[in-house]
């Protein structure tokens, strides 16, 4: 048993109102089956955040912690 077709032409001239009333159907159909938008993680919580770099230790130790890698 073949499923009937989501829309089936009958006639090829359409005024301009159907033609709008088509579209918006169709726009309020494809506007349902959109994902929802996720929210933004966190940059707290972010991988990269947590892993720290390496700081030498020693005379000189601190001044070399703030420099740029």
């Amino acid at each position: 048993m073949s499923a009937a077709p989501p829309l089936l032409l009958i006639e090829g001239d359409a005024s301009e109102e159907e033609i709008a009333a088509l579209v918006a159907v169709l726009q309020g159909i494809a506007a349902g089956q959109a994902e929802p938008e996720r929210e933004p993680v966190s940059e707290w919580s972010a991988h990269h955040r947590k892993v720290r770099a390496w700081s030498p230790s020693g005379p000189g130790g601190w001044r070399s912690s703030a420099l740029p890698r």
